[in-house]
């Protein structure tokens, strides 16, 4: 049965609207749960260096990114960022909780391997970036 929808160009779509909204979500707790000062006060508590630039950072870059990413827009600069996100996550916050359990790091892991995947293949051709692409004459 021939359909119209081009699977490899859609393919990385529901692992980009997955791992952006899941980035938002985190982002927007962390500003209207906690706000700037708490998110502050917890990242100091965690050993992070200045936490106040790293609160308003982290959380600028979750909602920016995650943005970035449900658009296929700027994927290869953002997806990096966010894995690395992921990784300060584990190291500041995580690393003695284990992988599973209470506390675990199997989110943070999931989301810092599913940016490494977007960085290393881009967003897709159903995204921003492809569309910018094909407006320079660029091959995919």
């Amino acid at each position: 049965m021939a359909t119209n929808i081009d699977r490899p160009a859609w393919g990385l779509v529901p692992l980009r609207l997955v791992v952006g909204i899941v980035f938002i979500a985190h982002s927007w707790l962390k500003y209207s749960a906690f706000g700037i000062e708490g998110t502050t006060k917890f990242m100091g508590g965690l050993g992070v260096p200045m936490p106040a630039v790293a609160a308003v950072s982290i959380i600028a870059l979750e909602a920016i990114g995650g943005l970035a990413l449900i658009l296929g827009g700027a994927t290869r600069v953002f997806a990096p960022l966010l894995a690395m996100d992921m990784l300060g996550a584990i190291l500041f916050a995580k690393r003695h909780a284990g992988l599973i359990g209470q506390n675990g790091w199997e989110l943070e892991i999931t989301l810092c391997a599913a940016c490494v995947t977007l960085a290393l293949v881009g967003a897709g051709g159903a995204s921003i970036d492809a569309a910018v692409r094909g407006r320079r004459g660029a091959a995919p």
